[in-house]
């Protein structure tokens, strides 16, 4: 792993899966994993050509910002951001033609899309994640404040992805909103457990999008945010911001 301050942001906060699924799935899932998917916009989600976004996070010694946009159709992902050293780099490629790409967009790249996306779409990966062991815990305390919700738990395979093993909690409230998360690493890397909010609601199109992220990050202050989200709708050239 390199160790660079912008490097490790990315494998910190990486979820366990790197195939991203656009699909609906194929095996059973419980029902709560479709109603959640279903409130952030999954039934419109076919309408979507492309979503471009910003994800921010600042982290101790870490402040960076990355600039996408992904084609959920084709699988193209353009990128606009900073490597390691601080210079500009900015790529375009189509992630089933990964392999034929330079090692920079291989090992920095495509891991800081596959975090990034998640962070910004994971109510839909909860129903799209096929391997996912996805449980409905029932109504427990929050893990930030005060106040309960209905914890559902997503736990990954403790093989293949980036961070085999890894759980998220999503502490879901009674209009299927995720309000806060609680992440738990499958490995021994840290850290070891991330505690966010979910807020800064906002619509882009027909997707509903969590913008605001604060917690901590194995007690240390994190916040992951989102800005310039928009979405391109099949047919139309013009891009609509979330609002």
């Amino acid at each position: 792993m390199k160790k660079s301050s912008r490097i490790t942001i990315i494998r910190l906060l990486l979820f366990g899966v790197l195939v991203l699924a656009v699909t609906s799935c194929s095996q059973q899932r419980p029902p709560v994993a479709e109603q959640i998917a279903k409130t952030y916009g999954l039934d419109s989600f076919g309408q979507i050509d492309a979503i471009r976004y910003t994800f921010n996070a600042e982290f101790p010694g870490v402040n960076l910002s990355r600039a996408w946009v992904w084609e959920p159709k084709t699988g193209q992902v353009s990128f606009e951001g900073k490597d390691k050293d601080g210079k500009p780099v900015k790529a375009t490629y189509v992630r089933s033609q990964l392999d034929k790409q330079p090692a920079n967009v291989k090992d920095d790249v495509d891991p800081g899309f596959v975090n990034d996306q998640y962070w910004l779409l994971f109510p839909f990966h909860v129903y799209w994640d096929t391997s996912a062991n996805v449980q409905d815990k029932g109504m427990q305390g929050l893990p930030l404040g005060s106040g309960s919700s209905k914890l559902i738990s997503v736990k990954y395979p403790s093989e293949g992805g980036y961070t085999p093993g890894d759980t998220w909690d999503l502490y879901v409230g009674k209009d299927n909103r995720v309000e806060q998360m609680v992440y738990h690493r499958g490995g021994p890397k840290k850290p070891s457990v991330v505690i966010a909010t979910w807020e800064g609601y906002k619509k882009a199109g027909p997707l509903l999008i969590s913008t605001d992220h604060r917690g901590t990050a194995d007690g240390q202050p994190l916040r992951i945010s989102f800005s310039n989200v928009s979405v391109k709708l099949k047919g139309s050239d013009t891009w609509v911001d979330a609002q």
